[in-house]
């Protein structure tokens, strides 16, 4: 069976600026639908992935994923004809009702043009003809595609499964268990209370974009007290003897207006806690704490969650997926919570994700043989061979090139370069699937120079100062420079989870420790990623440790490069010293 997977609401965007034309740029991307993305599965597995915004540039895109179709159909070897099915991230069908009977004309016509299976319908036929898709097209619920997308490439038996983000299509957290090939929903909790929305309106409220930059509220949060505003913030949360909660400044948005600004919430937030900051403006101690209390509630909450359902089902293993679990601070209490034999957080676990999920979600439906399987790297993506880079070379001026007939020279010179204190880009094998740079489309830097995160921040990356860099380890050394216990090391494999440097290195390696000795680490194998394992332990023997500052290879408003040119541009923009693409080691020539 082959099924392509596909996530996004091609018209959201577009349909609430014709409709609140006066609205900013940020509020009009307070939407359903973004971060759109196509994946193909077949009876190999997971064959091709790749987010819509890598084709477009647009980043969190939720155009229809045209681009990224087209690439999973050519990395397949497919052609439209070959699909069985195409399996969609959202499932409003069952809610028409709730939108249509409603007296706001705006949800109704929200519902015909952005929600309906007509309107995806009409996408594909539009974008993918001329295949005929009313039998093909299979509608997934969100957090049920979420779930899959965790619990089929967790290798778990038997699971819980904790779903959280702003919201599906009427709810914002799930509950479910896990068992072979298939997933019961134990418990929901509506979009009204959504913790997902509620640290996205603080996102907005300090200054950051919602649904785009929470990542930078939790980085922020270090810097912060979290006694000093702790119990303000605990006190917008409710939470129930059920394991669940409840949160009423949600309901404080009376008008269209403000449930599509979540402004009454956000006056509230003023009131409480002083003036709403301004994008770009300074970031004050006040931000800080804030920022510091806010991740704390967070953390709670969902340990209240997972304690009363831990103790209800008895499950002995999490899978997490949603847009909140990517916050791999949290992830990180609920692992040390040692509530769960064993954690799983599925990469790509914002709506990129949910793509994944609803293709092996209709696979394990529809298929006899499905077997789930526990995933290595989500390196499902583009790769390009030393001709495609050659002849992206040749359309380029202002810089120079060498090929290396052998990689492991290309590899000693740029580790060489490296420790020397060079700034150096790395595009190499296929793409990453997700968030994370895990070693294919990476910016690379040395550990130890104490102002390499300032200078990455400010020349390279072109953004706030306060944000950190995550190291990447070899996996044999892991538990060697950061509190990781030995044999756990690969469930830091995908960087969704943070651990302290140990105490004797934290002034070795200033640039990937963090204001509270923490770090992002990524651990690779050999077995997972060799040219990257192959750096890490070149740059290992000249330095005395294998570990670099691994941060992706896009600067500030861009998405992670996809393509060679893309990659070669953004080195010559970003002002780094080398390239390593392919054989190939480019410089500048200035």
């Amino acid at each position: 069976m082959k099924v392509i997977g596909m996530s996004g609401l091609h018209n959201s965007v577009e349909f609430k600026k014709r409709e609140l034309p006066h609205l900013s740029p940020r509020d009009l991307r307070i939407v359903q639908g973004l971060d759109s993305a196509a994946v193909l599965v077949t009876h190999q597995g997971v064959v091709a992935a790749a987010a819509e915004e890598r084709f477009t540039r647009e980043k969190g895109t939720g155009a229809f994923p045209i681009g990224a179709i087209q690439y999973c159909l050519r990395a397949g070897g497919l052609t439209l004809g070959d699909i069985d099915y195409v399996a969609h991230g959202f499932s409003y069908e069952p809610f028409r009702s709730l939108f249509e009977n409603h007296l706001n004309g705006f949800t109704q016509r929200q519902f015909s043009e952005v929600y309906s299976r007509e309107a995806q319908l009409q996408c594909l036929q539009q974008n993918l003809s001329p295949v005929d898709w009313s039998n093909k097209l299979v509608q997934v619920p969100h957090h049920l595609a979420h779930a899959a997308s965790t619990f089929y490439l967790s290798g778990f038996v038997e699971s819980l499964i904790l779903i959280v983000d702003g919201m599906g299509e009427v709810d914002s957290t799930t509950l479910a268990i896990g068992c072979k090939n298939n997933i019961e929903i134990v418990k929901r909790i509506p979009a009204i209370h959504s913790v997902g929305i509620l640290y996205g309106v603080f996102t907005l409220y300090l200054g950051f974009d919602i649904g785009n930059d929470e990542y930078k509220v939790m980085g922020l949060a270090p810097y912060g007290n979290p006694n000093c505003y702790f119990a303000q913030v605990m006190d917008l949360v409710r939470l129930k003897d059920n394991g669940t909660y409840t949160i009423p400044i949600l309901f404080r948005n009376g008008t269209l207006e403000e449930k599509e600004t979540y402004a009454g919430t956000l006056g509230l937030l003023s009131d409480t806690f002083g003036p709403i900051r301004t994008p770009n403006s300074e970031i004050a101690q006040r931000h800080m704490d804030i920022a510091a209390a806010l991740q704390q509630v967070l953390q709670v909450t969902l340990l209240h969650v997972l304690r009363h359902f831990k103790k209800e089902t008895n499950q002995k293993n999490l899978c997490m997926a949603g847009g909140v679990a990517l916050n791999c601070t949290a992830n990180t209490v609920i692992k040390r919570s040692r509530m769960f034999k064993q954690l799983f957080v599925q990469p790509a676990a914002g709506d990129d994700g949910s793509a994944l999920g609803a293709a092996l979600y209709v696979q394990g439906k529809y298929e006899a043989t499905f077997c789930s399987r526990r995933m290595a790297l989500p390196l499902w993506g583009p790769c390009f061979d030393n001709s495609e880079i050659a002849q992206a070379l040749s359309e380029r001026r202002g810089c120079s090139s060498t090929y290396f007939e052998s990689f492991e020279n290309l590899v000693n010179e740029v580790a060489k370069r490296i420790s020397h204190g060079e700034i150096v880009g790395w595009f190499q094998g296929r793409m990453e699937f997700g968030p994370r740079a895990l070693g294919s489309r990476s910016i690379l830097g040395d550990p130890r120079d104490a102002g390499m995160r300032d200078r990455i921040n400010r020349l390279v990356k072109k953004r706030e100062a306060f944000r950190p860099f995550a190291p990447a380890v070899t996996v044999e050394a892991a538990s060697r420079y950061f509190e990781i216990d030995e044999g756990d090391e690969s469930a830091y494999s995908h960087m969704l989870l943070t651990t302290q440097v140990r105490e004797p290195y934290r002034q070795q390696f200033p640039s990937i420790t963090h204001v509270d000795g923490s770090a992002r680490v990524q651990t690779v194998a050999r077995e997972d990623n060799a040219a990257f394992w192959s750096l890490l332990t070149k740059f290992g023997q000249l330095s005395g440790s294998p570990i670099l500052l691994n941060t992706s290879f896009n600067v500030r408003g861009q998405p992670i490069v996809c393509t060679p040119s893309e990659a070669i541009d953004t080195f010559a923009f970003a002002q780094l010293e080398a390239l390593a693409i392919g054989n190939y080691l480019v410089v500048r020539n200035d």
